[in-house]
């Protein structure tokens, strides 16, 4: 590592850091000094190494909160994590990555893996997947009338209903754990729409569910693309979202999408593995849907992590932890949850071990989408104490399976 050091990055190196990361993620073109990401970003969060004062790594985070189960925390977004191809195999992304997390004030961190094996070595784990649908809308239909109720659907271009939107996000979030805060500025990035990026789509769009009431109850933002051959029309609408606050929203919302004319196919990336579109349609074959994986999650600090949540039962249990990176973490911790989920206590503890694992383990664990009994299953949590997989894998459980529904 001789000639490398670290730095907390500057206004000043956005544009440098930022060649570093298409380079590393093989993107053409110079940094755009107009791209609204430069809104969200704080430079005094990003971690970049340096080589004989050249900047050849980064590793940045966003500062927002995360739905956890039963709550919404801090949590350290971790993004543009990038090392020159002339600087790699040198031990620098470890460095990066350990400075970025021993230096985070949340609780946990979490990202989107280019590829999942660079990841664990650092301690995150898989805590939620993502399907990606792929629709033949030709080949369904809404089961009965689900949705062809007494609410309306209204189309507005998305920048101008910006406080609908955030509105329906702000009701829905609590209750979606994977989902990320989003505030004014965040929105306004979001809904930015140069046409530059939209590879040969429209110009995205909003329609609002509204009840009869005419409160507004969910929306969707598509885009489509044109499209025919010779047999007729084959355009196909790209999801970019859908928000639901209640059953007839959802409903009427993807009953809209799968009617758009001159289409033949409706995607929609980064949908839930138990999205309530699975049980609307008759045919939910014709779904085309795909599993991926979705987030990554890291426990930064295990005691407040573990005690920032709620939990699906009453448990406890004695866990015994491992993690090379934070040793803060490592050790035996006993945790405690009462009755409803709630009374969360968790403490270090001499006491023997019912289960153990690596800090890894309980990342994956934690938005409750990945159940400790299918890691144990894969040896990779032990147990101690006959009936504590079971009765942990069920408390670190929720009834709403996790999923991002955006990429950062």
């Amino acid at each position: 590592m001789t000639g490398y050091s670290l730095r907390a990055a500057t206004t000043a190196d956005i544009d440098a850091f930022a060649r570093v990361i298409r380079a590393a993620f093989n993107v053409t073109g110079d940094p755009d000094p107009t791209d609204t990401i430069r809104t969200v970003i704080d430079p005094a969060r990003y971690t970049l190494a340096e080589f004989d004062g050249q900047i050849v790594g980064t590793a940045g985070i966003l500062t927002r909160d995360l739905a956890v189960p039963g709550a919404v925390i801090p949590a350290a977004h971790v993004t543009a994590v990038a090392v020159s191809a002339t600087h790699t195999r040198k031990g620098l992304l470890r460095r990066m990555m350990t400075e970025q997390l021993s230096n985070a004030p949340e609780a946990i961190a979490v990202l989107w893996a280019s590829e999942g094996r660079i990841y664990q070595r650092f301690g995150y784990g898989l805590a939620s997947q993502n399907v990606t649908i792929r629709a033949d809308r030709r080949e369904l239909s809404i089961r009965g009338t689900a949705g062809a109720g007494t609410g309306t659907l209204r189309a507005a271009v998305p920048s101008d209903v910006l406080k609908e939107l955030s509105e329906v996000y702000s009701r829905v979030l609590a209750g979606q754990p994977g989902w990320s805060s989003r505030d004014d500025t965040w929105w306004a990035h979001l809904t930015s729409d140069p046409e530059k990026h939209r590879e040969g789509f429209t110009a995205t769009r909003a329609v609002l569910y509204e009840n009869a009431a005419g409160a507004v109850e969910g929306f969707t933002r598509y885009r489509v693309r044109n499209e025919w051959d010779d047999n007729g029309p084959k355009g196909e609408v790209n999801v970019v979202e859908l928000v639901a606050a209640t059953p007839d929203a959802h409903a009427a919302l993807w009953r809209f999408l799968l009617g758009v004319d001159l289409t033949r196919t409706v995607v929609k990336g980064l949908s839930s593995v138990d999205d309530p579109v699975f049980h609307l349609v008759e045919e939910p074959r014709r779904l085309g849907g795909k599993v991926g994986d979705g987030l990554w999650v890291r426990i930064v600090d295990l005691p407040r992590a573990l005690t920032s949540r709620r939990y699906a039962a009453p448990v406890d249990v004695v866990l015994d932890v491992t993690d090379a990176l934070l040793p803060a973490n490592a050790g035996r911790w006993r945790l405690r949850v009462g009755a409803g989920g709630a009374l969360v206590n968790c403490t270090p503890t001499d006491a023997p071990a019912d289960l153990s694992c690596d800090v890894l383990e309980l990342g994956a664990a934690y938005l409750g989408g990945t159940k400790l009994g299918a890691l144990a299953a894969a040896g990779r949590v032990q147990e101690h104490r006959p009936g504590a997989v079971a009765a942990a894998s069920t408390a670190f459980g929720w009834h709403v399976t996790p999923a991002s529904i955006e990429i950062f």
